[in-house]
């Protein structure tokens, strides 16, 4: 809430401070307040003049309006919440007149509605001439989307009051043209009423100084209309309305509310929509305008209204009688329409009869004074607000200047090359490990794991005993140490001992009887080889997908603020491309490696014995239960587990006693030879050779695909993105400079930010003049 002054005593009833003749302060709940404690004497010889400019005017409110004036011409409005006066009311409510009788100018007349976009006065008092300087505040274009506040001043100051309503009716045909040039509307000598819009947000300014002036600011907002003509638009009465709303709706707007005696006061749409915006009127000043025209025997409700006692204000409503058409038309002075409005109150009932505490809401020298208290004291309890909310929004914007991408160099080839080098930079790195839990190898890391685990359950499903005679089996123990759990194995395609023995005896030709081919051990190695492409494409696959993922990502880090946005996708196609010949060599490296294991062979015979050995032992004692030890081993022997430990333990110390050292895991050895004997070795054969060559398999393809596909990415990247974008040849210079061009919403957004801290830059240093 701004000044108030708090509503008065009602009619008929005395106040206690009748006789005080002076003015108190007192502070209300927002703002400081004025309580009336005293009869005004209104003196009516006084020549009144336009505005009232008083001795009362201190320089510290001068100060404070012409603050808040510059601050306005900086645009700075459209960033804050700056103090104002807005004038509003219904159409033909006397609102034009009562900007003239308070600015001392002619404002343009005609038919219909006569302000189509608000018009800004600033007044001044000054010792120097009377003289007025036009401006034009543009922020929107024809369509009513923003642009950068432009300020443009609209010819040369005026020095005589007879040529403003020509310049101000040339100045508001600009505004509703913005997209012509200003200048050809002071030059034109036939003045067109055609218009680009009907209604603009943009608006007139006029800096007024001159003597007679008391300091004050105002806009002027269009008059609410309820209809058009039948040429007229009817979004128009829209699009003036959400105008007003825009106004008013601000905290810090006073609304100057103009309400015609003439008009039933429930029927004007200005005061129902000042009462929505400002519920509690505390922030509402009431004029009554047109009092010489209320009908007879109605002056009792509007006399009830101006004594607040209806629709209350904190700031009361105030009447005013402004010339009439005649008048105007003979060319009454200002100081003489005063004058007049003087003698009018002071002789016509019921106005002349009103207790004296309410003849200061009469006449418009006295609400042009109380208009300039509440407006300089709102900015000056607005101030320290003022400055916080600049200091923030600076900020903020130049948050929002950082966060755009940096401007196109000056040096396009230049600044293409660092951004190429340190995207190249951050893949090597990215591709040789990082600490980073998302890394790229920790990413890849679980699918490998996954790849070895599915190549290990390849496992030929060996069964050391006849099919008709099938039972369970334990696991190897000596596999737990290296493999952890033996792992799921393809029990649906088990292979049988007397399978083995069979498929040996028909591969035989010229061997001798002990001998069977070892075309058999192959056949039944290649049959695993088989099921390992799928996993090891399938790893591939994972890979590629991670990588490419990887790469789309490191490539919008460094590419996705370069340019239009046409550079990110160029470089995202050339780097897939890139990764796909990577990608072409890594599967022929892996279908190599599968070639490899089609030919059986290893160097690795001690491991490869080794294995062979335990396997053939595991096969033995899986078939044979004669033996107490192999009983022992498969958990048969219905003794207790103490007891059988017992006598594994004595055997084998018998058999150190004579010098042979065995342990439980050898004892199957020594069982009688087994007529299935030689389908045991093949099997156990098979079976070594699948634990050397898996291992190296799982080791060897993910070794393939880092160093084909993940490291090699790298591998002329740099090369790669130059040619694939033609920055290096004759036409160089050109591309670099179109790659680096901006996006239009990203030119129009470093525009708007830029104009926006000018804006704000001149605000604060207007403030600094103040300190």
């Amino acid at each position: 809430m701004f000044p108030a002054i708090a509503p008065s005593t009602p009619r008929g009833r005395r106040s206690d401070s009748a006789t005080s003749s002076m003015f108190t302060a007192e502070s209300s709940e927002s703002f400081p307040s004025i309580r009336v404690t005293s009869k005004v004497a209104v003196d009516d010889t006084n020549d009144l003049g336009v505005g009232l400019s008083g001795s009362e005017d201190s320089g510290n409110r001068k100060a404070m309006l012409q603050l808040i004036n510059r601050l306005r011409d900086t645009g700075v409005q459209t960033d804050i919440d700056l103090p104002m006066i807005a004038v509003i009311g219904n159409q033909s409510a006397g609102k034009s007149s009562l900007i003239e009788s308070i600015s001392g100018i002619t404002l343009p007349r005609s038919s219909g509605t006569c302000t189509r976009c608000p018009t800004e006065c600033k007044l001044s008092q000054s010792e120097s001439p009377w003289k007025c300087l036009v401006k034009l505040h543009f922020s929107t274009d024809a369509r009513g989307v923003p642009i950068p506040v432009k300020v443009v001043s609209f010819g040369e100051p005026i020095t005589s009051k007879s040529e403003v309503e020509d310049r101000i009716r040339r100045a508001q045909r600009a505004i509703l043209n913005p997209s012509n040039d200003p200048k050809q509307y002071l030059e034109e000598e036939d003045l067109s009423d055609e218009s680009e819009v009907s209604f603009s947000k943009n608006y007139v300014s006029l800096e007024i100084s001159g003597p007679e002036l008391t300091d004050l600011s105002f806009v002027d907002l269009p008059g609410l209309i309820a209809s058009v003509s039948r040429a007229g638009d009817d979004r128009d009465i829209e699009l003036v309305k959400s105008l007003v709303i825009s106004y008013i709706e601000r905290p810090s707007c006073v609304i100057l509310l103009t309400v015609a005696c003439e008009t039933d006061f429930e029927n004007q749409g200005a005061h129902h929509l000042a009462k929505q915006y400002d519920p509690d009127g505390k922030r509402t000043v009431g004029v009554l305008t047109k009092p010489d025209r209320i009908p007879a025997g109605d002056e009792h409700a509007w006399l009830r209204i101006l004594r607040n006692e209806t629709e209350p204000l904190s700031n009361n409503w105030y009447c005013v009688k402004q010339p009439s058409s005649q008048d105007v038309l003979r060319g009454i002075t200002w100081s003489e329409a005063r004058r007049q409005e003087n003698n009018w109150f002071s002789s016509t009932q019921p106005w002349c009869s009103l207790e004296s505490q309410y003849h200061q809401f009469l006449r418009t020298s006295f609400l042009v004074r109380r208009l300039s208290v509440i407006l300089s004291e709102l900015i000056a309890k607005r101030l320290p607000k003022i400055q916080e909310e600049l200091s923030n929004a600076y900020q903020e914007t130049e948050l929002k200047l950082r966060a755009l991408p940096k401007p196109p160099s000056s040096d396009p080839v230049g600044e293409v090359h660092h951004i190429l080098r340190n995207f190249v930079r951050d893949l090597e790195r990215r591709v040789a490990g990082t600490p980073e839990e998302d890394g790229l190898l920790q990413t890849i890391r679980p699918h490998q794991q996954d790849f070895k685990i599915a190549i290990r359950r390849t496992t030929p499903a060996f069964v050391p005993c006849e099919k008709a005679y099938e039972k369970e089996l334990p696991e190897p123990e000596f596999l737990a140490h290296e493999d952890g759990s033996y792992g799921e194995v393809d029990v649906d395609h088990k292979i049988y001992v007397d399978e083995v023995l069979d498929r040996a005896q028909n591969a035989r030709t010229r061997e001798l009887p002990d001998n069977y081919p070892f075309v058999v051990q192959h056949a039944y190695i290649k049959q695993i080889i088989r099921k390992w492409k799928e996993p090891a494409m399938d790893f591939f696959d994972e890979v590629q997908a991670i990588l490419k993922a990887d790469l789309a990502k490191l490539v919008d880090q460094h590419f996705a603020h370069m340019g239009n946005g046409n550079t990110n996708q160029a470089i995202q196609m050339v780097v897939n491309d890139h990764l796909d010949e990577a990608a072409e060599r890594t599967k022929e490296r892996i279908q190599w490696l599968l070639d490899l294991e089609d030919n059986p062979t290893t160097l690795n015979t001690h491991y490869y014995s080794d294995y062979k050995d335990k396997f053939l032992a595991y096969y033995k004692a899986c078939r044979d239960e004669r033996d107490l030890v192999t009983k022992l081993q498969l958990g048969r022997q219905a003794k207790r587990s103490d007891e059988r430990e017992g006598l594994i333990s004595t055997a084998l110390a018998r058999l150190n006693d004579l010098g042979i050292t065995v342990t439980a895991v050898d004892l199957p050895k020594l069982l009688p030879p087994d007529p299935i004997e030689s389908a045991l070795n093949i099997m156990a054969s098979v079976r070594a050779y699948f634990q050397v060559s898996y291992k190296r398999f799982a080791d060897m393809v993910p070794m393939a695909i880092d160093h084909e596909m993940v490291l090699g990415i790298q591998k002329g990247i740099d090369k790669a993105i130059q040619e694939g974008l033609e920055i290096t040849g004759p036409n160089g210079y050109e591309r670099c400079k179109g790659m680096l061009e901006e996006r239009i919403g990203v030119v129009t957004a470093r525009q708007e930010i830029l104009e926006k801290m000018k804006r704000l830059r001149a605000a604060r240093q207007e403030l600094k003049r103040l300190m």
